[in-house]
């Protein structure tokens, strides 16, 4: 058992956490959560050991191992992939290293019958005995299987360190936590970083982990899938739920509306006794007894509802300038890194007032597109046309880590402002939570969450009418997401957005384009209209198709063909042709069944010539309703 006792921490005037105790055990998967700011990374890092609290203790067996994935960390990024992985086998190494010394050492000699070789010929058995117990070839292949976990590739072993980006270098750090297998494995955001697929293959290994987890994570369905105890840092204080996350979320709801209702009660009680205090008080015979009942009512336990930080991000975006009916319109674009095809002749068109989602696996080029719309990287081949008046705002996956760490808050923003805004970047910074003297704080002390917010914060100086959104959620707290998800829904310009997260995608767009293996299928819906269409159950049902077994084959769930951006626009137009055809047939349809609902009907003289007009009509009906959905199938 491991116990965290009475743990405080104070920021000057401010107690960030509050007398915390728990318990964990292991096989415990503990979800930590809370709004960014409340202390949870603090509290990780408390209890790894890197930093003291102001009060309380840890209580920790003397031998536990402890293993924590921070959001900063140091690689030798002269090694490779998989040496820089195998480095955390450090003993196991050593003695190898140590072995072809003695080895090399035992080829130059030839005094066979001298001490010093049979001393070395001793040493080298005790070194083969040691090494058989680590077994090397197999630390290898277990440290290979949990890099190819992560989403390496075979070729992507022996590449050094430095030239991945930052993200994939979290791989390799997370790789070498998992290769160790502390006795209580802490993890601050393991998913920021991490495609859907890699994200599956982390829930699948922390299941079947032998000891404690403790997460910090803003994945509702990671930690759906994981842990089996929610602890919820609020106002310094802890609440323990010892259940899923979706339980924890009915329990809580059941709670507070219990607590609720008790205070109302408590507060109809309270008031009457006052008022009863206040009329005995007025009369001298009985002013002792209300003396005496004051006290008692000062005595009385009071019912606190849960103070919910009443800050949120409240995001409006400026007003958006108007721009042509076409904002952007791609025409036979490619891009190739090298011999690396990412994409090949691909068409789109987006739309003005369009809200469109890139959605496909890691590594299909939804990044690289968006990249490509912004300018910031050109096609390989193809045509790119812009409308009249398009002003393009872009935020990237890695956008929070391109600020200036020496700058302030208030800095960044001053940097970013055109002059007519600089007036308003105080009440901006406050919409985004930074008030007082945190526009004075250096960017390099802000915490993940805060940066994602000042870069957001940063983006929305500039009036725009086209939105490139790349992960935005990644950092941002489960309450943070919603008020995006608002001002997203309530923004009026054209948004293209990049995301996994299906909760987030519901509702906002309209438009779904898919990317894969090299081509774009696009399909007239939003998000739970895209997963219907595949009869996926979810995002990451996206990255467990390709591990069906091949003859596991529909055409439900094959990919639509591709069209041009002239063929979409033509079949638009022929859709709502057909959908006017179908109501006017359907209106003549009813007509004549009115008439045929009469007696004296049968009896006339168009009896045989409506009859006959009647079953024509059907007949285009059916026609009609074949054509439409056809279309409806082409389009997606």
């Amino acid at each position: 058992m491991y116990y965290i006792r009475d743990i405080s921490v104070f920021l000057g005037d401010r107690v960030l956490l509050d007398n915390i105790s728990f318990m964990v055990s292991p096989k415990d998967r503990v979800g930590l959560i809370g709004k960014n700011g409340v202390g949870k990374s603090t509290l990780l890092k408390i209890i790894a050991g890197q930093i003291s609290p102001d009060a309380g203790r840890l209580e920790f067996p003397a031998r536990a191992s402890l293993g924590y994935l921070r959001q900063e960390f140091e690689l030798d990024e002269n090694l490779s992939v998989l040496e820089e992985a195998m480095s955390c086998h450090e003993e196991a190494l050593n003695i190898h290293r140590r072995m072809d010394q003695v080895q090399e050492d035992l080829k130059q000699r030839t005094d066979f019958e001298s001490a010093e070789y049979l001393q070395l010929m001793e040493e080298l058995a005790h070194l083969t005995s040691r090494l058989e117990h680590f077994n090397l070839t197999k630390l290898e292949i277990s440290t290979v299987k949990i890099l190819k976990g992560l989403g390496f590739r075979d070729e992507d072993l022996h590449k050094a360190v430095s030239t991945f980006s930052g993200g994939w270098k979290m791989r390799v750090e997370l790789a070498k936590l998992l290769i160790r297998q502390p006795d209580i494995l802490m993890l601050d955001e393991p998913t920021n970083h991490l495609d859907i697929e890699s994200i599956i293959w982390l829930e699948s290994y922390l299941n079947e982990y032998t000891g404690t987890v403790i997460i910090i994570s803003h994945d509702k369905q990671f930690l759906q899938n994981v842990c089996n105890r929610i602890i919820e840092i609020q106002n310094g204080r802890i609440q323990d739920y010892r259940l899923s996350y979706n339980k924890y979320l009915i329990e809580k709801a059941r709670q507070e509306e219990m607590l609720k209702s008790a205070y109302v009660n408590q507060q109809k009680e309270l008031a009457q006794k006052e008022k009863t205090i206040n009329r005995f008080m007025a009369k001298a015979t009985k002013t002792k007894m209300a003396q005496s009942m004051k006290k008692q009512l000062e005595k009385v336990e009071r019912i606190e509802l849960t103070q919910e930080d009443s800050g949120g991000l409240n995001i409006k975006f400026t007003e958006v300038p108007r721009a042509g009916r076409i904002v952007f319109e791609g025409r036979s674009l490619s891009k190739s890194f090298g011999e690396k095809s990412v994409f090949k002749h691909v068409d789109f068109v987006i739309e003005r007032g369009e809200k469109v989602g890139f959605v496909g696996q890691n590594g299909q080029g939804k990044t690289t597109m968006a990249r490509i719309i912004n300018r910031l990287l050109p096609p390989t081949s193809g045509t790119m046309e812009y409308g009249s008046n398009v002003q393009i705002s872009y935020y990237a996956q890695n956008q929070s880590e391109l600020l200036d760490l020496k700058k302030t808050v208030l800095e960044v923003m001053e940097d970013k402002a055109p002059a007519e805004m600089r007036p308003k970047v105080r009440s901006i910074l406050g919409a985004f939570l930074f008030s007082g003297d945190d526009v004075d704080k250096k960017v390099s002390v802000l915490s993940g969450g805060e940066r994602a917010r000042l870069a957001m914060a940063s983006l929305m100086m500039q009036p725009c009418n086209l939105l490139i959104l790349d992960e935005p959620t990644n950092h941002l707290d489960m309450y943070s997401k919603e008020i995006l998800k608002s001002a997203l829904l309530e923004y009026e310009g054209t948004l293209i957005l990049i995301s996994h997260d299906r909760e987030f995608l519901s509702g906002i767009t309209d438009k779904i384009i898919e990317f894969k293996e090299g081509q774009i299928f696009t399909y007239l819906g939003d998000i739970n209209y895209f997963l219907d269409k595949k009869h996926l159950s979810d995002m990451r049902s996206i990255e467990l198709q390709k591990k069906s077994e091949p003859d596991n084959k529909t055409v439900l769930t094959s990919p639509q063909p591709v069209i041009s951006a002239q063929e979409e626009r033509q079949l638009k137009k022929q859709l709502h042709q057909v959908e006017r055809e179908i109501a006017r047939l359907e209106s003549r349809i009813s007509d004549i069944e009115n008439e045929m609902s009469h007696p004296e009907f049968y009896t006339g003289d168009t009896y045989l010539e409506t009859s006959r007009k009647y079953d024509e009509l059907k007949k285009n009906l059916q026609d009609k309703m074949e054509e439409w959905e056809e279309v409806v199938l082409i389009l997606g």
